[in-house]
């Protein structure tokens, strides 16, 4: 078990102090990165598919990637905010059955723990603007992840600390719902990996099950049995997932985008994008095209 938690590392994006009015009002919000929040004043709502959230003092929210949510604020809000990619070798991730915002009651250890990540950790605000569409920027990122190649190594350690800390109390809240415990076959993990480092090819069920010599069906049950899902949903899910993060990042065509995850045709990456997504790629994009 502890091997299956440890393989988890998250790496620092941004982290501020903001005090925010009723310029943020954000729709249609996906980031390909976590958000956690703390409020310290005022009142805002942040709200994803399953309900609505005030963003109240005292409270922490944790907003986990491809969570598609809104952000506003009708007056004054205050707030402490991180964000950070998730990595691990498989290419898995703690929140796969939990896209959706969580909130909890902050403690002053994690209040304390915030304020220690913020003053370790200065200049690492956005510094452009408060609106998602501008600040989501493939450049943006890798300016920001150079920034944590260059951290002496000590910040690194405390940095992971501190985020580890604050994750695990979402980890042990009535609303996260665990993944699956039980130890993953070595041939299935392969596969994964396989697949988060190919997901701009063409893969199939038969050609995943011979590169590990096994039969097709046989393949096929035990990846649903350690994954909760069978292989080519699981890849099509992969593939839109990073769909998602090319729109939300680049200014790609979605002809590009569709040949960058593998699909043979636009017709067929739209209507995968519709059916995992609930928008077509067109209406997403038409959502924010007036920012861009």
């Amino acid at each position: 078990m502890s091997k299956n938690i440890l393989k988890y590392s998250f790496s620092l994006l941004h982290i501020d102090y903001v005090k925010l009015n009723h310029n943020w009002n954000f729709n249609n919000v996906i980031s390909p990165y976590n958000r956690l929040y703390y409020i310290d004043e005022g009142i805002g709502s942040v709200s994803d598919s399953t309900g609505h959230f005030t963003l109240e003092p005292g409270y922490l929210y944790l907003i986990p990637s491809f969570t598609l949510c809104n952000l506003n604020c009708k007056d004054y809000l205050s707030q402490f905010f991180i964000q950070f990619f998730e990595e691990s070798p498989d290419g898995t991730s703690l929140f796969n059955n939990n896209r959706n915002i969580i909130k909890l009651p902050a403690s002053d250890f994690d209040v304390a723990l915030i304020k220690k990540m913020l003053q370790n950790n200065p200049g690492r605000g956005i510094n452009r603007s408060d609106n998602p569409q501008i600040y989501e920027k493939e450049l943006y990122y890798k300016e920001y992840q150079s920034l944590n190649d260059t951290m002496p190594i000590y910040l690194k350690f405390e940095n992971q600390g501190i985020l580890f800390q604050l994750i695990s109390r979402f980890l042990n809240s009535k609303d996260f719902k665990a993944t699956n415990s039980q130890i993953t076959s070595s041939k299935i993990l392969d596969t994964i990996r396989y697949i988060q480092l190919h997901l701009s090819e063409n893969l199939t069920v038969s050609k995943l099950s011979k590169r590990v010599n096994q039969n097709q069906d046989y393949f096929s049950k035990q990846f649903l049995l350690h994954t909760g899902q069978r292989p080519l949903n699981y890849i099509n899910e992969k593939k839109i997932e990073r769909a998602q993060y090319l729109i939300a990042t680049t200014d790609k065509t979605f002809l590009e985008i569709a040949i960058d995850t593998g699909f043979s045709n636009l017709p067929h990456f739209s209507k995968m994008f519709k059916h995992i997504v609930s928008l077509t790629p067109g209406q997403y994009r038409h959502q924010n095209s007036h920012l861009r």
